[in-house]
């Protein structure tokens, strides 16, 4: 199967093949993922931290979803896009309606991303309603960061992992096309993807998903610090860094730019403007 084009054929990935999700922030990240063939770019509100600098993503807001959004989808015309709905912006299901209907105007995207269980079922069916596709968000959910005291691994005891399994049995329920699975053991997210019918996209969870997702930074080697669960596919960081330096390098001992990377004028024309207007202008 060629790469999924909108919800429902992500949902049809189940059991066929699995799936490559990455993050993507801005026009040429998301022209180079689609150009590697990755399956589904994810808009996330982790934008706050990679782009933005804030501590978490918190900080976020609809118009910065919306504004990145847009400049992805047109890096990556061909692609699925997800958006994440940030912080604050579904708490009910009326304005889960309103600001994820937003982000279909604006950004021409194929669906939102929410984070929660059960207590958002209603945002879920509400949005399924008015045929908006969901991806839901279960495990280290990383808008309740104060409620976890941290970015910690989640559903390590046995109520917790119950709990987990009913949220995203719950989020079936409701509509979703997939729920990604963050910050979970292994064994507890490949339970769960035998005992749902929707994909499983995991982050920090393990190989027994459905699929994977990362952050764009991580999986290039752009980040300083990475999770315990990212080996990057490449050291872009030290390329950028090493690039910068012998920039800086050949600007101080003056070999850049030299006579290939500069614009020339005939000897004819420059002793004509000596000639006539040196001095005059």
């Amino acid at each position: 199967m060629e790469r999924p084009r909108n919800a429902q054929e992500i949902r049809a990935l189940k059991g066929v093949r699995r799936q490559t999700w990455i993050t993507a922030y801005d026009y040429p990240q998301a022209a180079m993922a689609e150009a590697s063939g990755i399956d589904v770019i994810l808009v996330g509100d982790s934008l706050g931290m990679t782009t933005l600098g804030y501590a978490n993503t918190l900080p976020v807001t609809l118009e910065d979803m919306i504004h990145h959004a847009s400049a992805v989808r047109r890096g990556a015309p061909n692609s699925c896009i997800i958006v994440d709905m940030p912080f604050l912006t579904y708490t009910t299901p009326l304005e889960a309606v309103v600001h994820a209907g937003r982000i279909l105007q604006h950004c021409q995207v194929e669906g939102v991303k929410l984070e929660g269980g059960r207590r958002i079922a209603a945002q879920v069916e509400a949005l399924v309603n008015e045929a908006i596709p969901v991806v839901g968000h279960l495990g280290l959910t990383p808008q309740s960061v104060h409620r976890f005291g941290g970015y910690r691994v989640q559903a390590r005891q046995a109520e917790a992992i119950a709990t987990l399994i009913e949220d995203a049995e719950r989020l079936c329920e409701a509509g979703v096309s997939a729920i990604v699975l963050e910050g979970i053991p292994d064994r507890v997210a490949s339970y769960v993807t035998d005992r749902i019918p929707v994909p499983t996209i995991g982050i920090g969870a393990g190989r027994g998903t459905d699929g994977q997702v990362l952050v764009f930074h991580d999986c290039i080697g752009l980040s300083e610090r990475l999770p315990k669960f990212v080996s990057p596919f490449a050291q872009a960081r030290a390329t950028i860094v090493e690039g910068l330096t012998r920039y800086r390098d050949a600007v101080l001992t003056g070999s850049f730019p030299d006579d290939a990377h500069s614009y020339h004028l005939s000897e004819q024309e420059w002793e004509r403007f000596m000639k006539e207007f040196d001095g005059k202008a």
